[in-house]
C-alpha cells in the first residue's frame, strides 16, 4: 500500500519523559516516522524555522508555554498535521479554541491504542493537504500560463494590429499546427 511506504517527519514537542519515551516506541514500531524531539516551545520555534514537518505533536503544558499559539500557529501556517495533547479537565475549553484551526486535540492520558489512531487520523490529514499543494501549485502554473499568452496576445495586438480576438486565434492556431503548448508560442511571440 503506497501510503504506508511514505516516511513522515514528526516534530513532537513534550517536556515528559515518560510520555516521550513510550511516544518514540510507538513510532518506532509503526516505522514510518523520522521524529525529532523537543522540550519546549521556543525551541520548537527555532526547528520549525529552520525545516518543515508533515506531523507536529504537542503535549501541554510546556515548562515555557502552554503550547495552543504554537499549534494553532503551525496548523494555519504551514502545510503540517497537528495534534496538541491537553490535560482532561482543560480539554472542552482548549478543543473550542484550536478546532476552527484544524487542530486535533487529545484529553490525556490517551491509550497507547489512541494515539495510534490519531497518528492514523494525522497522516490522512497530511496526504490531503499534499494533494491541495498539488492542485494549488496546478493552479499557480495555470494562472501564470494564461497571464503569458495575454502578454503575447498584447504584443500581437500592438506590434501587428491584431484585435484581442485574432491575436488569441493566432496563439492557438499556431500551437496547433506545431503541436505545441500555448505557452510555448506566448514565449517565442515575447522572446521575438
Amino acid at each position: 500500500m503506497e501510503l504506508k511506504q511514505r516516511r513522515y517527519s514528526v516534530l513532537v514537542v513534550s517536556a515528559q519523559p515518560k510520555f516521550n519515551e513510550a511516544l518514540l516506541s510507538l513510532t518506532a514500531d509503526r516505522g514510518c516516522y523520522d521524529c525529532d524531539l523537543e522540550a519546549g516551545v521556543g525551541s520548537a520555534k527555532r526547528r520549525l524555522s529552520d525545516r518543515e514537518y508533515d506531523i507536529v505533536l504537542i503535549n501541554a503544558p510546556l515548562p515555557d508555554d502552554d503550547g495552543v499559539r504554537l499549534a494553532i500557529d503551525r496548523s494555519s501556517g504551514s502545510k503540517c498535521a497537528v495534534m496538541l495533547l491537553v490535560r482532561s479537565e482543560y480539554y472542552p475549553e482548549i478543543f473550542d479554541q484550536v478546532c476552527p484551526y484544524g487542530v486535533y486535540t487529545l484529553p490525556k492520558p490517551p491509550s497507547r491504542q489512541l494515539v495510534a489512531q490519531a497518528f492514523d487520523w494525522l497522516e490522512s490529514t497530511r496526504e490531503r493537504l499534499r494533494r491541495l499543494e498539488k492542485r494549488s501549485v496546478s493552479l499557480e502554473d495555470k494562472m501564470a500560463e494564461i497571464r503569458l499568452v495575454n502578454r503575447a496576445k498584447w504584443l500581437l495586438i500592438s506590434r501587428q494590429g491584431m484585435t484581442e480576438e485574432q491575436a488569441h486565434k493566432h496563439i492557438e492556431r499556431l500551437a496547433m499546427d506545431r503541436c505545441v503548448t500555448k505557452r510555448a508560442i506566448a514565449e517565442e511571440i515575447i522572446g521575438k
